[in-house]
């Protein structure tokens, strides 16, 4: 099969540069012809690898991973933060997984949208080369892993009743994008114009309106949508007290880093989900204690004004939203199979879910307002779990999200915390 064309973020910046962070956050499975190349490696002769280490180990249903050390590092990262197998076999030699990370692939018609995942630091801070600049070697990795049928793959439902074709599906995802992308706004302005759009989009059946009629159909709601929606509220509105026992929920589940040592998921693992779980529930008190914090953090604090965004944090969250609109990095196939509409609304309540984890990092360094750094820290956190926790795909997780938004209540926590 010949490699569909690549549609590249071109506002994203990305280098690898070793901070071996996802080899110590992530769970790496390998199939079995990738558990047979390492085992041709010959690791036991190797003296730098830890004397009689596993490397790979089962998961469970026939499948296996790499196995990790100790500390939960993948049991090949070594002491300078490198991988031994690309060291010694070079990089074609790793699982496919590895090498695909942080990079996302979506269909997209006659294209492949590419996207990228957060939970890399280098990927929020927007080091390194053009993204574009690595459309060679992405050619080579798409060609393993996208399905020969990709044409024929349908868009997303634009919600559970309504589908259009790819051309449509990317009019509609483009007015999203367009939104997002005007200079000089407030990111969370122009995410609500989006939610707006895309809440309308929701509302609207779409069997007569397609190609040129569709397209002036978005342009009357985004042109209505700047109109409605000009500036933040000086006084917003608090959302209500079940939106926010929702949203804490929502956050907890953002905030885990589960790893390899608690894919067994023990009766101790289990009872401190729980504890944690309704302690955020509750929402009194103190929040849980954070191996980073100098100073102890109640909820009630999390609800004052932090002083808005800091500019760079503006720039940070437009790119997120952007990379994540263009790749179609929050719907269909990346996202649960999860609808057009509910997808962005998903991806909405990232945001007020980063900036919720953002104070809760300024409170913990004593400070009251937010800086570029929480949110950075705030953002790979979230999105590592966004799209890839299998708690955040489960009915009642996505029915929270449907039920927020059918309240109005997205876009009043994405205002009430971005203060």
């Amino acid at each position: 099969m010949s490699v569909p064309a690549l549609q590249l973020p071109t506002i994203q910046n990305w280098s690898c540069h070793n901070c071996g962070g996802c080899c110590r956050q992530h769970v790496v499975e390998v199939t079995q012809e990738e558990h047979r190349r390492i085992q041709e490696q010959n690791w036991g002769s190797d003296s730098d690898f830890p004397a009689g280490a596993q490397t790979v180990v089962p998961m469970g249903g026939g499948q296996m991973r790499l196995a990790q050390q100790p500390d939960g590092a993948c049991v090949f990262l070594d002491s300078k933060g490198l991988c031994r197998i690309h060291a010694k076999f070079g990089e074609a030699a790793k699982p496919l997984a590895c090498r695909i990370y942080p990079w996302a692939f979506h269909p997209a018609g006659r294209l492949v949208a590419v996207s990228l995942r957060f939970s890399c630091p280098s990927v929020v801070a927007s080091r390194g080369r053009p993204a574009a600049e690595s459309r060679n070697e992405l050619r080579d990795i798409v060609a393993e892993v996208v399905p020969d049928n990709i044409r024929d793959i349908p868009p997303p439902r634009l919600h559970s009743r309504e589908s259009v074709d790819w051309s449509d599906f990317l009019r509609i995802r483009d007015t999203l994008d367009s939104l997002i992308a005007v200079p000089g706004e407030p990111v969370i302005v122009k995410l609500l114009r989006a939610l707006f759009v895309a809440e309308l989009v929701g509302q609207s059946k779409f069997k007569s309106v397609r190609g040129a009629r569709l397209s002036e159909f978005l342009d009357v709601i985004r042109t209505a949508a700047c109109s409605e929606i000009d500036s933040l509220p000086i006084r917003p509105a608090k959302p209500a007290a079940v939106a926010r026992v929702q949203f804490r929920l929502l956050v907890a589940q953002y905030a885990r880093r589960d790893t390899a040592a608690d894919l067994t998921f023990s009766l101790r693992h289990r009872w401190n989900l729980l504890r944690r779980a309704t302690r955020f529930a509750r929402g009194r008190g103190l929040l849980p204690e954070s191996p980073e914090a100098t100073h102890a953090v109640s909820f009630h604090q999390l609800e004052y004004p932090f002083g808005g965004l800091p500019d760079d944090a503006e720039e940070i969250l437009t790119r997120y939203l952007r990379v994540k609109i263009q790749g179609i990095h929050f719907c269909g196939r990346a996202y649960y199979d999860a609808p057009f509409v509910e997808g962005f609304c998903s991806l909405a309540m990232v945001v007020a879910g980063v900036l919720y984890l953002a104070r809760w990092r300024a409170a913990a360094a004593g400070r009251d307002s937010l800086v570029a750094d929480d949110v950075c820290h705030a953002l790979a956190t979230a999105d590592h779990n966004h799209g890839f926790s299998r708690a955040l795909g489960l009915r009642a997780a996505r029915r929270r999200i449907r039920q927020l938004a059918r309240l109005k209540e997205i876009s009043r926590l994405c205002v009430w915390y971005s203060r």
